[in-house]
Protein backbone atom coordinates (compact mmCIF):
# COMPACT_ATOMS: atom_id res chain seq x y z
CA UNK A 1 0.00 0.00 0.00
CA UNK A 2 1.34 3.35 -0.40
CA UNK A 3 0.82 5.72 2.44
CA UNK A 4 2.36 9.19 3.75
CA UNK A 5 3.35 12.06 1.98
CA UNK A 6 4.57 11.47 -1.73
CA UNK A 7 5.71 14.61 -3.63
CA UNK A 8 3.78 15.52 -7.18
CA UNK A 9 6.83 16.75 -8.49
CA UNK A 10 7.73 19.76 -10.79
CA UNK A 11 9.55 19.76 -13.65
CA UNK A 12 12.68 22.24 -13.82
CA UNK A 13 13.16 23.96 -17.26
CA UNK A 14 16.12 26.31 -18.55
CA UNK A 15 16.31 27.99 -21.85
CA UNK A 16 13.09 26.04 -22.92
CA UNK A 17 14.36 22.38 -22.51
CA UNK A 18 14.13 20.38 -19.42
CA UNK A 19 16.80 21.22 -16.65
CA UNK A 20 17.75 17.41 -16.36
CA UNK A 21 20.51 18.28 -13.72
CA UNK A 22 18.40 20.17 -11.51
CA UNK A 23 15.50 17.46 -11.92
CA UNK A 24 18.05 14.50 -10.65
CA UNK A 25 19.09 17.34 -8.04
CA UNK A 26 15.59 17.88 -7.10
CA UNK A 27 14.48 14.46 -7.09
CA UNK A 28 17.74 13.22 -4.53
CA UNK A 29 16.97 16.02 -2.12
CA UNK A 30 13.24 15.33 -1.87
CA UNK A 31 14.32 11.61 -0.50
CA UNK A 32 17.28 12.58 1.62
CA UNK A 33 14.29 14.66 3.32
CA UNK A 34 12.45 11.85 3.97
CA UNK A 35 9.57 11.68 1.46
CA UNK A 36 7.54 9.13 0.96
CA UNK A 37 7.38 8.27 -2.64
CA UNK A 38 8.04 10.66 -5.79
CA UNK A 39 5.57 10.89 -8.44
CA UNK A 40 6.84 12.49 -11.77
CA UNK A 41 4.86 13.88 -14.88
CA UNK A 42 1.50 14.46 -13.24
CA UNK A 43 -0.03 17.57 -13.82
CA UNK A 44 2.61 19.90 -11.05
CA UNK A 45 4.98 18.27 -13.31
CA UNK A 46 3.04 20.38 -16.61
CA UNK A 47 2.56 16.69 -18.36
CA UNK A 48 0.24 18.74 -20.56
CA UNK A 49 3.07 20.47 -21.70
CA UNK A 50 5.78 17.74 -22.65
CA UNK A 51 7.05 15.87 -25.63
CA UNK A 52 6.42 12.24 -25.60
CA UNK A 53 10.20 11.96 -25.52
CA UNK A 54 10.31 14.59 -22.29
CA UNK A 55 7.89 12.69 -20.47
CA UNK A 56 9.61 9.03 -20.73
CA UNK A 57 12.83 10.81 -19.93
CA UNK A 58 11.26 12.07 -16.86
CA UNK A 59 10.18 8.95 -15.35
CA UNK A 60 13.22 7.50 -16.43
CA UNK A 61 15.52 10.09 -14.58
CA UNK A 62 13.53 9.72 -11.53
CA UNK A 63 13.49 5.87 -11.59
CA UNK A 64 17.33 6.09 -11.72
CA UNK A 65 17.66 9.03 -9.24
CA UNK A 66 15.14 6.69 -6.87
CA UNK A 67 17.44 4.20 -7.04
CA UNK A 68 14.73 2.62 -5.19
CA UNK A 69 14.90 4.21 -2.03
CA UNK A 70 11.31 5.34 -1.91
CA UNK A 71 8.53 4.15 -4.46
CA UNK A 72 8.13 6.12 -8.30
CA UNK A 73 4.33 6.34 -8.88
CA UNK A 74 5.25 7.33 -12.72
CA UNK A 75 2.77 9.85 -14.43
CA UNK A 76 1.85 8.18 -18.01
CA UNK A 77 -2.22 9.09 -17.85
CA UNK A 78 -3.71 10.50 -21.32
CA UNK A 79 -6.90 10.84 -22.84
CA UNK A 80 -5.95 8.31 -25.72
CA UNK A 81 -5.96 5.18 -24.26
CA UNK A 82 -3.04 4.33 -26.40
CA UNK A 83 -1.23 6.56 -25.92
CA UNK A 84 -1.09 5.67 -21.91
CA UNK A 85 -0.76 2.20 -22.53
CA UNK A 86 2.25 3.29 -23.95
CA UNK A 87 3.74 5.39 -21.26
CA UNK A 88 2.89 2.99 -18.95
CA UNK A 89 4.68 0.29 -20.75
CA UNK A 90 7.64 2.72 -20.75
CA UNK A 91 7.10 2.96 -17.07
CA UNK A 92 7.28 -1.29 -16.47
CA UNK A 93 10.30 -1.54 -18.47
CA UNK A 94 12.61 1.19 -16.62
CA UNK A 95 11.21 0.03 -13.12
CA UNK A 96 8.68 2.05 -11.74
CA UNK A 97 6.79 1.26 -8.98
CA UNK A 98 3.06 1.99 -10.25
CA UNK A 99 1.88 4.35 -12.96
CA UNK A 100 -0.49 6.96 -12.55
CA UNK A 101 -3.31 7.52 -14.71
CA UNK A 102 -5.56 10.61 -14.62
CA UNK A 103 -9.53 10.07 -16.23
CA UNK A 104 -9.35 11.36 -19.60
CA UNK A 105 -9.68 14.83 -20.10
CA UNK A 106 -12.13 16.88 -22.73
CA UNK A 107 -12.96 13.77 -24.04
CA UNK A 108 -15.58 13.27 -21.50
CA UNK A 109 -16.06 9.52 -21.30
CA UNK A 110 -19.13 8.08 -19.25
CA UNK A 111 -18.47 6.10 -16.75
CA UNK A 112 -18.35 2.63 -18.47
CA UNK A 113 -16.24 4.39 -20.67
CA UNK A 114 -13.83 5.40 -17.92
CA UNK A 115 -14.09 1.87 -16.79
CA UNK A 116 -13.59 0.35 -20.24
CA UNK A 117 -10.22 2.98 -20.42
CA UNK A 118 -9.10 2.20 -16.98
CA UNK A 119 -9.43 -1.87 -17.92
CA UNK A 120 -7.17 -1.23 -21.13
CA UNK A 121 -4.23 -0.03 -18.98
CA UNK A 122 -4.39 -2.71 -16.75
CA UNK A 123 -5.08 -5.27 -18.98
CA UNK A 124 -2.23 -4.43 -21.69
CA UNK A 125 0.69 -3.72 -18.78
CA UNK A 126 1.31 -5.61 -15.84
CA UNK A 127 2.27 -2.57 -13.13
CA UNK A 128 0.17 -1.28 -10.05
CA UNK A 129 -1.98 1.65 -11.59
CA UNK A 130 -3.04 4.74 -8.90
CA UNK A 131 -5.96 6.14 -10.67
CA UNK A 132 -5.97 10.22 -10.67
CA UNK A 133 -9.63 11.52 -9.99
CA UNK A 134 -9.33 15.62 -10.60
CA UNK A 135 -12.65 16.82 -11.84
CA UNK A 136 -12.05 20.35 -11.97
CA UNK A 137 -9.27 19.91 -14.58
CA UNK A 138 -10.65 16.71 -16.60
CA UNK A 139 -14.51 17.42 -16.33
CA UNK A 140 -15.55 13.95 -15.63
CA UNK A 141 -15.76 12.39 -12.42
CA UNK A 142 -15.03 8.65 -11.56
CA UNK A 143 -17.57 7.44 -9.18
CA UNK A 144 -17.19 5.03 -6.16
CA UNK A 145 -19.19 2.87 -8.04
CA UNK A 146 -17.33 2.83 -10.93
CA UNK A 147 -14.25 2.82 -8.45
CA UNK A 148 -15.19 -0.10 -6.98
CA UNK A 149 -15.47 -2.06 -10.13
CA UNK A 150 -12.01 -1.20 -11.32
CA UNK A 151 -10.53 -2.10 -7.92
CA UNK A 152 -11.73 -5.95 -8.67
CA UNK A 153 -9.15 -5.78 -11.17
CA UNK A 154 -5.56 -6.81 -9.15
CA UNK A 155 -3.24 -3.98 -10.07
CA UNK A 156 -5.80 -1.01 -9.58
CA UNK A 157 -4.58 -0.57 -6.15
CA UNK A 158 -5.36 3.13 -5.19
CA UNK A 159 -6.71 6.60 -6.12
CA UNK A 160 -5.28 9.99 -6.04
CA UNK A 161 -8.56 11.39 -4.88
CA UNK A 162 -8.31 15.41 -5.86
CA UNK A 163 -12.24 15.82 -5.50
CA UNK A 164 -12.93 17.71 -2.07
CA UNK A 165 -15.25 15.37 -1.41
CA UNK A 166 -14.44 14.21 2.01
CA UNK A 167 -17.22 12.04 2.06
CA UNK A 168 -15.29 10.12 -0.70
CA UNK A 169 -12.55 8.17 2.13
CA UNK A 170 -15.63 7.08 3.82
CA UNK A 171 -17.55 5.43 0.80
CA UNK A 172 -14.33 3.87 -0.89
CA UNK A 173 -13.65 2.43 2.08
CA UNK A 174 -17.10 1.38 2.80
CA UNK A 175 -17.34 -0.05 -0.66
CA UNK A 176 -13.43 -1.16 -2.04
CA UNK A 177 -11.98 -2.06 1.74
CA UNK A 178 -9.16 -0.64 4.02
CA UNK A 179 -5.98 -1.98 1.86
CA UNK A 180 -7.10 0.07 -1.60
CA UNK A 181 -4.58 3.37 -0.86
CA UNK A 182 -6.52 6.59 -0.66
CA UNK A 183 -4.10 9.58 -1.90
CA UNK A 184 -5.28 12.96 -0.95
CA UNK A 185 -4.31 15.41 -4.27
CA UNK A 186 -5.28 18.25 -2.25
CA UNK A 187 -2.85 20.07 0.54
CA UNK A 188 -5.69 22.28 2.02
CA UNK A 189 -7.76 19.09 3.14
CA UNK A 190 -5.32 16.43 4.49
CA UNK A 191 -6.28 16.85 8.03
CA UNK A 192 -9.87 16.05 7.18
CA UNK A 193 -8.99 13.01 4.51
CA UNK A 194 -6.79 11.04 6.74
CA UNK A 195 -9.64 11.66 9.34
CA UNK A 196 -12.02 10.12 6.85
CA UNK A 197 -9.87 6.77 6.61
CA UNK A 198 -7.15 8.38 3.70
CA UNK A 199 -3.51 7.14 3.58
CA UNK A 200 -1.56 9.84 2.35
CA UNK A 201 -1.11 12.67 0.03
CA UNK A 202 0.18 13.27 -3.25
CA UNK A 203 1.17 16.52 -2.37
CA UNK A 204 2.13 19.87 -4.21
CA UNK A 205 3.23 21.40 -0.92
CA UNK A 206 5.80 18.83 -0.56
CA UNK A 207 7.82 20.03 -3.47
CA UNK A 208 9.11 22.93 -1.05
CA UNK A 209 8.57 21.84 2.17
CA UNK A 210 9.28 17.82 2.13
CA UNK A 211 10.57 17.63 5.60
CA UNK A 212 7.65 19.44 7.46
CA UNK A 213 5.48 18.02 5.26
CA UNK A 214 6.98 14.24 6.42
CA UNK A 215 6.78 15.44 10.04
CA UNK A 216 3.06 16.24 9.73
CA UNK A 217 2.07 12.69 8.43
CA UNK A 218 4.40 10.91 10.75
CA UNK A 219 2.89 12.46 13.84
CA UNK A 220 -0.94 11.42 12.53
CA UNK A 221 0.48 7.57 12.40
CA UNK A 222 1.81 8.22 15.66
CA UNK A 223 -1.54 9.23 17.06
CA UNK A 224 0.27 12.18 18.24
CA UNK A 225 -2.65 15.13 16.98
CA UNK A 226 -1.42 17.55 18.61
CA UNK A 227 1.97 18.10 16.88
CA UNK A 228 -0.39 17.33 13.67
CA UNK A 229 -2.81 20.14 14.13
CA UNK A 230 0.44 22.45 15.37
CA UNK A 231 2.39 21.66 11.87
CA UNK A 232 -1.06 21.51 9.65
CA UNK A 233 -2.02 24.90 10.61
CA UNK A 234 1.40 26.52 10.17
CA UNK A 235 1.61 24.95 6.78
CA UNK A 236 -2.23 25.92 5.68
CA UNK A 237 -1.20 29.24 4.47
CA UNK A 238 1.25 28.37 1.87
CA UNK A 239 -0.55 25.58 0.82
CA UNK A 240 -3.84 27.67 0.02
CA UNK A 241 -1.75 30.22 -1.32
CA UNK A 242 0.33 27.60 -3.94
CA UNK A 243 -2.91 27.46 -5.68
CA UNK A 244 -3.77 31.42 -5.54
CA UNK A 245 -3.15 30.95 -9.32
CA UNK A 246 -2.89 27.71 -11.34
CA UNK A 247 -0.38 25.17 -10.59
CA UNK A 248 2.28 25.06 -10.13
CA UNK A 249 3.29 28.60 -11.16
CA UNK A 250 3.40 29.69 -7.98
CA UNK A 251 5.04 26.53 -6.56
CA UNK A 252 7.95 26.89 -9.16
CA UNK A 253 8.04 30.49 -8.31
CA UNK A 254 8.26 28.98 -4.27
CA UNK A 255 11.07 26.74 -6.01
CA UNK A 256 12.58 29.58 -7.52
CA UNK A 257 13.05 31.24 -3.91
CA UNK A 258 14.86 27.91 -2.53
CA UNK A 259 17.10 27.90 -5.22
CA UNK A 260 16.23 24.49 -6.63
CA UNK A 261 14.84 25.44 -10.32
CA UNK A 262 14.24 28.32 -12.39
CA UNK A 263 10.22 29.08 -11.92
CA UNK A 264 9.71 28.99 -15.79
CA UNK A 265 6.36 27.58 -16.60
CA UNK A 266 5.42 26.29 -20.16
CA UNK A 267 2.81 27.95 -22.02
CA UNK A 268 -0.46 28.26 -21.61
CA UNK A 269 0.45 28.60 -18.30
CA UNK A 270 2.95 32.00 -17.30
CA UNK A 271 4.54 33.03 -14.27
CA UNK A 272 2.59 34.04 -11.25
CA UNK A 273 1.46 38.03 -10.72
CA UNK A 274 3.36 40.37 -8.56
CA UNK A 275 0.92 40.16 -5.64
CA UNK A 276 0.40 36.31 -5.82
CA UNK A 277 4.66 36.59 -5.72
CA UNK A 278 4.67 38.42 -2.83
CA UNK A 279 2.20 36.14 -0.67
CA UNK A 280 4.19 33.36 -1.57
CA UNK A 281 7.48 35.00 -0.33
CA UNK A 282 6.23 36.11 2.73
CA UNK A 283 5.19 32.59 3.74
CA UNK A 284 8.33 30.88 2.46
CA UNK A 285 10.02 33.50 5.37
CA UNK A 286 7.75 33.26 7.76
CA UNK A 287 8.40 29.24 7.84
CA UNK A 288 12.07 29.27 7.67
CA UNK A 289 12.08 27.10 4.20
CA UNK A 290 15.24 25.97 2.87
CA UNK A 291 16.37 24.88 -0.36
CA UNK A 292 19.03 21.29 -1.18
CA UNK A 293 21.91 23.67 -0.83
CA UNK A 294 21.33 25.66 2.25
CA UNK A 295 19.78 21.83 4.14
CA UNK A 296 22.90 20.31 2.68
CA UNK A 297 25.22 22.86 4.31
CA UNK A 298 23.14 22.79 7.38
CA UNK A 299 23.67 18.71 7.76
CA UNK A 300 27.15 19.15 7.02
Amino acid sequence: MFKGCMTALITPFRDGAVDEKAFQNFVDWQIKQGINGVVPCGTTGESPAMTHDEHERINRLCVETAAGRVPVIAGCGSNFTEEAISLTAHAKEIGADASLQVTPYYNKPTQPGLYAHFKAIHDAVDLPMVIYNIPARSVVDMTVETMARLAELPNVVGVKDATNDLARPVLAREKIGPEFSQLSGEDGTIGAFLGQGGHGIISVLSNIAPAISVSMHDAWWAGDIATFSAVRDRLHPLARALFVETSPAPVKYAASLLAICEETVRLPLVGPTEATRALVRELVAELGLQGPAATAKAAE
